[in-house]
């Protein structure tokens, strides 16, 4: 199965290896959490291709979720952005 998940927008996912490093880190304790089976990846800057064998009807869609929570969370933290629009200031 081929899974592509791309960020918001299409915005940027990956800015450095460091960024890389934690999904791909995330990605393998998934595959095992949710039985999935891993054949290649390819990490695009705003987008990821999986390829990838589900095990149960519901590895892919688990996995993603729970890759979503995990990395959206790391990057946002990580590059101080607030899901919040902040209101501007008018003078």
């Amino acid at each position: 199965m081929h899974v592509i998940q791309r960020g918001n927008n299409r915005q940027t996912l990956f800015t450095s290896d460091q960024d890389i490093a934690a999904y791909a880190n995330w990605l393998t304790e998934g595959a095992i959490k949710f039985d999935l089976r891993v054949h290649g990846w390819v990490f695009m800057t705003n987008h990821v291709h999986l390829l990838v064998t589900p095990m149960h009807h519901d590895s892919v869609s688990r996995i993603m979720q729970y890759l979503g929570r995990l990395y959206v969370r790391y990057f946002n933290y990580s590059y101080l952005i607030s899901a919040i629009p902040q209101p501007s200031l008018r003078i």
